[in-house]
């Protein structure tokens, strides 16, 4: 799994509250373009958001669905993108003082990008996932 990890200057709560909005997902989530329906019981287990990925005008309709929820400390999440396959991804929360070490790891699952060998996918994995908590900071810390 690539893992990704970074000081958010805002307490567990605060970084909570950005992953609990599904309608903001496509803007600290790199490769999703817009939300489509956000189901009222996000984030709770088995509860999905149904977005769009790619870039306009090859956009691919699917939905990412949760798998684990700890409010305040962890989200497992199952994002699909067919036919590009499926990821794994677990987001922590660690709080440390006033403020939270986010840490997000992500693996294929199924599809293309779980058959790319794993040294590879993981430079991908991490310069992607470098960019979203850069951007989950941004959102969580301004809020």
């Amino acid at each position: 799994m690539a893992e990704n990890t970074r000081l958010v200057h805002a307490t567990p709560e605060k970084v909570w509250e950005v992953l609990s909005d599904g309608w903001v997902y496509p803007v600290w989530v790199v490769g999703a373009a817009r939300m489509r329906e956000v189901e009222d019981t996000w984030p709770a287990v088995g509860s999905r958001l149904h977005h769009s990925v790619g870039l306009w005008p090859l956009l691919i309709d699917d939905n990412t669905e949760v798998l684990e929820s700890d409010p305040g400390r962890s989200l497992t999440l199952r994002a699909r993108g067919w036919p590009l396959g499926e990821a794994q991804i677990v987001i922590r929360l660690l709080p440390v003082g006033a403020e939270t070490e986010v840490r997000i790891a992500e693996e294929p699952v199924s599809g293309p990008g779980a058959l790319v060998p794993p040294p590879v996918r993981g430079l991908s994995l991490r310069w992607r996932n470098t960019e979203t908590l850069r951007r989950l900071a941004y959102i969580a810390e301004r809020r």
